[in-house]
């Protein structure tokens, strides 16, 4: 098939359409249900109240702001897949911003700025008339339009979550992760939950070790699908992925289609491999061996938790032979000796890369941590 002829197979699979609408006939759509800006993920996006005081700002001065992206459902309902910080700032401001649980949040408090200095402490309206909008500020604010881009639910199934993820990375504040936890809550919510519970165990935590900020941007979770995307990859998927990222997306969507995961039985590993290791090493799990001082020493290592954790998955399935003594006397060893290993040290460090990484370290520790 020449170029032109795939440009014009998929081009086929996408209905879009566009136009613009006020701010106005937008609130309608939100107290309405008839837009939803799913309100989960709120945590990952941190604009800065500045930020969000410069989009107000912008608005009242007629300075164009980015179109907003929204797919239809197949109920009608518009989903946001770009522009949740827009609306959710404007909604906030108006003081009818939902959190996932329904509750009201406290209405944006608007901030000086160069341009608009006498925008600080206003408010949408207050009792308070020098704090609050003037009924023709709040008329004008709402007649002014924002441009809309939809994605009609004609368009081929999996459009709209390729089109968030290519919207909504790079050049943006989201991790990778974020981007996924979004596309999780939008393909299948309880999945999200269930990963989302599960990347608070505390033995995996405690193993992991990572940092504040680490966390607040959600890699534990990745490293939670790390595991499990790598543990159900068979070897040739692992030689032939060309970004890593999209890797993990893939096989996250693959996870959440009916009969491909088995959530109890992963469950079940997951908390079994990280209870032996946080038994034996706890936060050393992942650090580099130093065996000239006899210890653990560094940070996290993700070489290390792609042979260790992933090794121990692979063999442990579950079973309660695993627990006996013999075995956790025996892990100890298993991982020092990782160190000195010529497959991983010459396939791990500063200089190697996960496309040529995994398919040589995966099957090592299947190999070195078998029962």
């Amino acid at each position: 098939m020449s170029l032109q002829e795939e440009i014009d197979a998929k081009s086929k699979e996408i209905f879009s359409d566009g136009y613009p609408m006020s701010i106005g006939e937008i609130i309608s759509l939100y107290k309405e249900g008839d837009i939803d800006i799913h309100p989960e993920f709120q945590r990952f996006y941190r604009w800065n109240h500045l930020q969000k005081t410069k989009l107000i700002e912008s608005i009242l001065l007629g300075i164009p702001i980015p179109s907003i992206f929204v797919s239809q459902r197949e109920d009608g309902v518009w989903d946001v897949i770009d522009g949740l910080q827009r609306l959710s700032t404007i909604f906030e401001f108006l003081g009818i911003l939902k959190n996932e649980k329904g509750e009201t949040l406290p209405p944006l408090e608007l901030l000086e700025t160069d341009y608009l200095p006498s925008l600080k402490e206003k408010l949408w309206e207050s009792e308070n008339e020098e704090k609050s909008f003037t009924n023709i500020q709040r008329r004008l604010f709402k007649r002014q339009k924002i441009d809309i881009k939809i994605v009609n639910k004609e368009s081929d199934k999996d459009t709209k979550y390729e089109l968030f993820q290519r919207l909504n990375t790079g050049g943006t504040a989201l991790s990778s992760q974020e981007v996924r936890n979004c596309l999780l809550v939008m393909i299948n919510k309880e999945f999200y939950y269930w990963i989302k519970e599960l990347g608070e165990y505390q033995p995996f935590l405690n193993c992991i070790s990572i940092s504040e900020k680490l966390k607040d941007e959600q890699f534990h979770l990745e490293l939670l699908l790390r595991f499990f995307a790598y543990k159900n990859s068979s070897s040739e998927e692992l030689k032939r992925f060309k970004d890593l990222d999209d890797f993990i997306t893939s096989k996250m969507i693959e996870f959440t289609k009916e009969g491909r995961f088995n959530k109890e039985k992963e469950e079940k590993i997951f908390k079994n491999t990280f209870n032996m290791l946080n038994n034996t090493l706890g936060e050393d799990s992942f650090k580099r061996y130093n065996s000239d001082i006899k210890r653990f020493q560094g940070q996290f290592l993700i070489s290390a938790f792609e042979v260790i954790a992933i090794g121990i998955g692979c063999n442990l399935g579950g079973d309660s032979k695993a627990y006996s003594q013999s075995y956790t006397d025996k892990l100890t060893n298993k991982i020092k000796n990782l160190w000195t290993n010529k497959t991983f040290r010459n396939n791990s460090g500063s200089g190697s890369n996960a496309k040529n990484r995994l398919p040589k370290l995966i099957p090592l520790g299947k190999e070195l941590f078998k029962l």
